[in-house]
């Protein structure tokens, strides 16, 4: 009498010989295997939803490549505007309002101030907002309404992004404001405004203004 193979011995040979079916293709269509809503399917109609699964997820991974491309262009496009206006700014008052106006209108925030103040200016403010005032520090995130008030003077903005940078012996504050609360969130990207901040710090420091 032969012996009848057992399930672990079919599922054995198969890993050891995986390429059984090249020969067999007929096969494949008659096998049916079961999903987790218990509807069956063949093989081969597994297979072409895992490709099909595949191509979306690949799509969906190509999708979110582009458009981080183009969102890192267009602000690379608008930070480069920004740069060579500073440079042809002729004074502190036209570095401060092409500043401004560059975050608001073109950037989309509610409120923008760039200022400088002096080291016991900064250490008020810090004692204030209980925010440190350190060189480049930068605060990124949603803040109670008292802090807004102090930092912007206007209770409706309810987050922003507060950078610090010294230029001249001086501090300098560059501060965006959002009346969205979840705008400017503390786990943001710091990369464009921290070449902003640089960029403004220079074009000061250059004009000695």
């Amino acid at each position: 009498m032969d012996q009848k193979l057992t399930s672990k011995e079919v599922e054995l040979y198969l890993l050891e010989n995986t390429e059984f079916f090249l020969s067999r293709e007929s096969l494949v269509g008659e096998l049916s295997f079961k999903h987790d809503i218990g509807e069956a399917s063949s093989l081969l109609e597994m297979q072409v939803k895992r490709l099909r699964d595949e191509q979306t997820r690949l799509m969906e991974m190509l999708t979110n490549f582009v458009s981080t491309g183009q969102d890192n262009a267009n602000l690379f496009l608008k930070s480069k505007a920004l740069t060579l206006s500073l440079i042809q700014a002729k004074d502190l008052g036209a570095v401060i309002a092409i500043v401004e106006n560059f975050f608001k209108e073109v950037i989309g925030a509610d409120q923008c101030k760039l200022e400088l103040a002096s080291n016991t200016e900064i250490q008020k403010l810090e004692v204030a907002t209980s925010l440190e005032m350190n060189k480049n520090s930068i605060h990124m995130g949603p803040l109670s309404k008292e802090k807004m008030h102090l930092l912007f003077g206007d209770t409706n903005m309810l987050s922003g992004v507060i950078c610090v940078f010294t230029v001249n012996h001086k501090f300098g504050l560059l501060k965006i404001g959002s009346t969205n609360q979840t705008k400017y969130l503390g786990d943001g990207d710091t990369t464009f405004i921290e070449y902003i901040r640089d960029v403004i710090a220079s074009i000061i420091e250059l004009k000695d203004v």
